[in-house]
């Protein structure tokens, strides 16, 4: 199915009723020929049978990875990522090695280093700059497969500090002043509509500087068309102001994942 191309599917929120390593297959059987997922296990090292039996059904589906969370503590849940986490940092280090190992293995590309909440009792400043060690680091380590740290401002979690487009692209910002180009802004449709952000004009504005793209329908995070966002619209703005990479569908579905594509005939 040509529809299929440019599309990866996140299985991470698509065929949650199967276990995650049936997904990469459910994606290849719906037509599809790449996938993305979050960190899909609860620890940041899991062992390394797991590791080989996740990669192994990606390769036997014939899908191609694009893209893959480093670790983010219980997602969803009360965590929302570890990047900025003082005490986590040495799991969020330990974590980017298996990234960099699946990378190799899948050809992957794109890394999304969720920021996380604030922490009580820590000081914000401190967050911060721990956030930008840990992403310097994870970006040295993915620069040896091509790859790119992305950085993505959610909703939903009132703590959580990069909430709208400039809040990402100041951190992209800094990771670039300090060295790292290989830091990109993850626009994810949704959590930028949701938290108020103007589309139309950050894909004007910044759609070149795009690392990734994902989309879901605001309000309800369903699949396009069930919600009000212009999503083939803002797309097609992108694709012609320069983003050119693949587009992640990262959407909980309203009906059975299979039947979630409709709106891409």
């Amino acid at each position: 199915m040509s529809h299929t191309l440019g599309h990866t599917v996140n299985c991470s929120l698509l065929f949650t009723e199967l276990p995650v390593n049936e997904r990469p297959q459910a994606a290849r059987d719906a037509g599809f020929h790449a996938v993305e997922f979050w960190w899909p296990w609860e620890t940041a090292t899991p062992p390394q049978d797991e590791i080989d039996t996740f990669v192994t059904a990606i390769d036997t589906a014939g899908v191609r990875l694009t893209g893959l969370n480093f670790f983010a503590g219980q997602l969803p849940g009360p965590d929302r990522g570890v990047l900025s986490h003082p005490d986590r940092a040495a799991e969020f280090r330990a974590n980017i090695d298996l990234v960099v190992q699946i990378a190799e293995r899948t050809g992957a590309t794109g890394f999304n280093a969720l920021y996380g909440r604030r922490q009580d009792g820590a000081d914000p400043a401190e967050q911060d700059r721990i956030a930008l060690e840990n992403t310097l680091a994870a970006a040295e380590a993915v620069a040896a497969v091509d790859g790119t740290v992305l950085i993505e401002p959610i909703s939903g979690a009132d703590d959580y500090p990069l909430k709208t487009a400039a809040d990402g692209l100041a951190f992209v910002e800094q990771a670039h002043k300090a060295g790292a180009g290989n830091v990109a802004f993850l626009a994810d449709f949704f959590h930028l509509a949701v938290n108020g952000d103007d589309l139309a004009q950050v894909v004007r504005d910044h759609a070149a500087e795009f690392g990734h793209i994902q989309i879901a329908d605001a309000p309800g995070r369903g699949e396009p068309g069930s919600g009000e966002l212009p999503l083939e619209r803002l797309l097609s703005d992108s694709r012609a102001r320069g983003y050119n990479g693949p587009v992640g569908l990262e959407y909980k579905p309203t009906v059975p994942s299979a039947e979630s594509f409709g709106w891409m005939r």
